[in-house]
């Protein structure tokens, strides 16, 4: 039997499912958030050892859903990025480009950090904890959705618990390979880069600084960002942790996963430097081949796709996940404004205009990422020289640094109210 109808059914409660059904439900949308898990095992320290890096304006989204103050003490600021070029040897060159937060702001005493390194458990059970407490938002795990018919009117989805909603629209956040992206006939471009990212914590005798370092090897960027430290241990404070994302070919990265403790040491400490001093893997590692996805369109009869389920990029700029906020900060805004003129929020030319809005910023993303990935995962000398020049020749043009810092920052484009910390 169907019971009451929402306005939002959001299948996959993922960091962008979640994201999208606290603010959905703090925006005043009935919402059922579905997920085949219970959603307190996504916060266990052993699910993901990842962070995540939120963008200056995606933390105002975090902010206005009433979420950022809880997570704030787990956040650490970034603060500059360096960006550098780097042999097998893992020897940054001497030519680089250095971002510095202050660039981008009007007055130098209001400067805000370019964004926040958080782990993603303190994420989830920060976005876990809301949802419970909003009474706009229904969570509906463990039970999985089996089957979706959507007609011109609404959406019924059936349950494996038997359970039936139904909805006025549903949102697909199951990621890259969600089958209900596939089921709705919705082709995608993909293809695999042949790599592989290995995702670790490091620990280090320098402190970072709030400096996140990204440097090119040739198998592929590596990472150094910035963390918090929940609880020292070694009287070292808070800032001698760092989070790694490792790319290397994929034949590559499988032997060095496969490697004991020490030799995989020697490899890593190579290719990361002594700028810190000695630094060294604690806690498990984690890996993940990587890819891009990038649906033909972001939208269907009564369906709307967000974050990787409608574009999945290579890590190399740390933006994917905050091109997802940015999805959902448009999705909510158009959704809130038919719904205040009485419209249909699932209509076709409701999410029409979704579609339309964030259709360019996430192709620009797409193919930036792509096109550095290509560009820099190689180790052609001629290329690598025109790598470096050009590099260093941005690092000289001050307005053309602050154009990125801002870009970075999510500052640039036609921006949704909630990414400006306003309210839809």
């Amino acid at each position: 039997m169907t019971q009451k109808r929402f306005d939002l059914a959001v299948v996959g409660a993922g960091l962008n499912g979640s994201l999208l059904a606290l603010a959905a439900g703090e925006a005043g949308l009935d919402t059922a958030l579905i997920d085949r898990v219970p959603l307190a095992s996504l916060t266990e320290a052993g699910f993901d050892g990842r962070t995540t890096a939120i963008a200056y304006t995606s933390q105002r989204l975090f902010k206005a859903v009433g979420v950022w103050d809880e997570l704030a003490p787990r956040a650490e600021p970034i603060l500059d990025i360096r960006i550098s070029d780097a042999g097998h040897d893992g020897r940054a060159s001497p030519l680089f480009l250095h971002f510095d937060h202050r660039e981008a702001a009007e007055d130098e005493d209001a400067a805000a950090p370019m964004g926040w390194i958080v782990e993603n458990r303190f994420l989830r059970a920060a976005l876990l904890r809301r949802l419970q407490a909003c009474a706009n938002v229904e969570l509906v795990a463990p039970d999985e959705a089996l089957d979706t018919a959507r007609s011109p009117d609404k959406v019924e989805i059936t349950l494996k618990s038997g359970r039936r909603l139904a909805a006025r629209l549903v949102a697909s956040a199951e990621g890259r390979f969600g089958t209900m992206r596939e089921d709705a006939g919705i082709g995608a471009r993909a293809w695999s880069y042949g790599q592989i990212a290995i995702v670790l914590v490091a620990r280090h005798d320098r402190p970072h600084r709030g400096v996140a370092q990204e440097k090119f090897l040739p198998g592929g960027p590596f990472a150094i960002l910035p963390m918090q430290d929940s609880e020292p241990t070694d009287g070292k404070g808070a800032e001698h942790r760092s989070s790694i994302v490792w790319t290397e070919r994929a034949s590559i990265a499988r032997r060095l996963l496969e490697l004991d403790a020490p030799r995989f040491q020697a490899e890593f400490a190579r290719r990361f430097g002594d700028f810190l001093g000695h630094v060294e893997p604690v806690g498990p590692r984690w890996w993940f081949p990587l890819g891009l996805v990038h649906a033909e369109r972001y939208i269907d009869e009564r369906m709307v796709l967000v974050g990787d389920a409608a574009h999945g990029i290579h890590p190399i700029a740390g933006q994917g996940y905050n091109l997802g906020v940015r999805d959902i900060a448009a999705l909510v805004e158009v959704l809130i404004d038919a719904k205040r003129l009485g419209l249909d929020i699932g209509a076709a030319d409701t999410l029409e205009r979704y579609a339309r809005w964030r259709r360019a910023d996430n192709l620009t993303m797409v193919a930036a990422t792509d096109l550095l990935n290509r560009l820099f995962s190689n180790d052609i000398k001629p290329l690598r020289l025109v790598r470096d020049v050009g590099l260093a020749a941005v690092n000289r043009v001050p307005p053309l640094r602050k154009f990125f810092v801002r870009h970075a920052m999510g500052l640039v484009g036609d921006l949704p109210k909630l990414i400006r910390g306003e309210r839809p």
